[in-house]
């Protein structure tokens, strides 16, 4: 201490609450070991240098304050005489980090009493053993359970995740399955049709304008349009009706094909006027085995293509493969969480995205900001039993990248406003929730990314908004994108607060 020292009176220590209880003696060794100082208004110690002394004010005004982001907010500011901050973990040793967890301030000129943390270590373990084991237990067993609770988390989540997108895969898995089959079937018909066409009385030029149709009419295939139902049965009639009047049978059932090909009777009154009338049945049918065995190909590649985006999706989510800490584009870890919640989010909620795709990547750990949207999309589809509308945002304010993801359903309570940031506090049925999900997200954006994590609610509207840092000297430096005691937390922001 660069500070004069003052003259220390155990009178006057043992009138604060934090001393009351300690014997003559005790009182006399903290006067002998620690020492009485003035400090004027300004800073006392910050965040992060090594902890080394042990304050306790007996006049002035003091104020806490926590980095949040590149900024210092202020979260205690208090002028009662025994207050204590600085190196009150000392006595913890090496297995926790022994350096400030906050910045102190004297708000006025104050006087403090200052204990080195050596020696205040001493005083808890000879003055207080059985409660220092108390204390000891009582810190490392909450961080143990809140460890093991929250991997229990993490693992809930990806069970429900995998459960969806298993769900998601079976879909165009079993397309594919069926189209295949039915592929299949329809080329063994086209060998059939082959076969008869080859011992059948056609001369050359009568092939060569049947190959030209077909490849015409494959073309047509790829440029059909998407007809409404009631379109669609429209012309299925009208084809119908036309191939019966040329006495070809059952028409009714080649109609459809020709529809989904986006044909019509004028193209087929072109075929008409190409072929010959003997072969002309034999011809459509030879059209209809290709438009079909074209259109399941289109099927089957539909499917592997959606099997495939669902794969990439999970890949982007898990950030299987990529550095931990590293440049990412926001939005498409908003997308890849999306599309791995399709299934939890359902057919009853809305699904608004309102990206600025003109905000540039961040630094960031990737994979852990997918778990912080998939706990709050997750919040928000529970809040929405019979439906409503999710919308997911992206916006720059000032130095930061904001994600904000709303729901329509009926709100946070105003009682529990504060609560909900609380480690175990859910409002979740017994074994539906472990009250870890927003904890984890809080230490994830705040602790982890300097960022900022609030919310606003009212029925009907209920907003979480992520605040991300578009770049922090605090940060490790990132791998560049391939492809392209702690912070108060309030219904308004997960701002700074110490212990003590």
């Amino acid at each position: 201490m660069d500070q004069p020292k003052l003259p220390c009176d155990p009178a006057e220590l043992g009138s604060t609450f934090l001393f009351e209880k300690l014997t003559p003696q005790q009182l006399n060794w903290l006067c002998e070991e620690g020492s009485v100082v003035d400090i004027e208004a300004g800073p006392v110690y910050r965040q992060g240098e090594p902890a080394t002394c042990f304050y306790v004010l007996l006049d002035g005004e003091i104020a806490l304050s926590r980095k949040v982001g590149n900024d210092d907010v202020e979260v205690t500011r208090t002028s009662q005489r025994g207050v204590y901050a600085g190196a009150w973990r000392a006595f913890l040793g090496d297995q926790v980090d022994q350096n400030y967890d906050s910045s102190l301030r004297a708000v006025t000129d104050s006087r403090f009493y200052v204990l080195d943390a050596a020696l205040f270590t001493q005083l808890i373990r000879d003055w207080f053993p059985m409660a220092l084991h108390l204390l000891e237990g009582l810190f490392f067993g909450i961080q143990n359970t809140q460890q093991v609770i929250g991997q229990r988390e993490r693992l809930l989540a990806l069970g429900s995740l995998s459960a969806g997108l298993t769900h998601e895969l079976n879909n165009p898995a079993a397309a594919a399955v069926r189209a295949t089959s039915s592929l299949r079937q329809r080329v063994a018909g086209m060998r059939s049709k082959l076969k008869m066409i080859a011992s059948g009385p056609y001369d050359r030029v009568e092939l060569e304008a049947l190959i030209a149709l077909q490849e015409d009419a494959v073309e047509h295939v790829a440029k059909a349009a998407e007809l409404s139902p009631m379109e669609a049965a429209d012309r299925e009639d009208e084809i119908a009706d036309w191939l019966e009047g040329r006495g070809i049978s059952g028409g009714w059932d080649i109609a459809p094909t020709f529809v989904s090909s986006g044909l019509d009777v004028e193209w087929l009154e072109g075929v008409a006027e190409h072929v010959n009338p003997a072969i002309f049945e034999g011809a459509m049918r030879w059209l209809n085995y290709t438009l079909e065995t074209e259109l399941l190909m289109n099927e089957i590649e539909d499917s592997t293509t959606r099997i495939s985006s669902l794969v990439g999706a999970a890949k982007q989510y898990s950030q299987m493969d990529r550095a931990p800490f590293r440049v990412v584009d926001v939005h498409e870890l908003l997308k890849s969480t999306l599309v791995m919640l399709n299934s939890k989010i359902g057919d009853k909620i809305t699904v608004v995205k309102d990206f600025d795709r003109s905000l540039p990547p961040i630094p960031a750990y990737a994979a852990e900001l997918n778990q912080v949207w998939t706990n709050l999309i997750d919040n928000a589809v529970a809040a929405m039993p019979d439906g409503g509308t999710l919308t997911v945002s992206t916006h720059r304010d000032g130095d930061s990248l904001v994600v904000t993801i709303g729901d329509t359903g009926t709100g946070i309570p105003t009682d529990i406003k504060n609560r909900i940031f609380e480690p175990f506090f859910t409002t979740k049925p017994i074994g539906q929730g472990t009250g870890l999900g927003l904890d984890i997200s809080w230490r994830i954006v705040v602790k982890k990314h300097h960022g900022d994590l609030r919310v606003s609610s009212e029925p009907g509207d209920t907003r979480f908004e992520v605040r991300l840092p578009f770049s922090s000297a605090e940060l490790p430096d990132p791998v560049p994108d391939e492809d392209a005691a702690e912070p108060a937390r309030s219904q308004q922001s997960a701002t700074a607060r110490t212990a003590s």
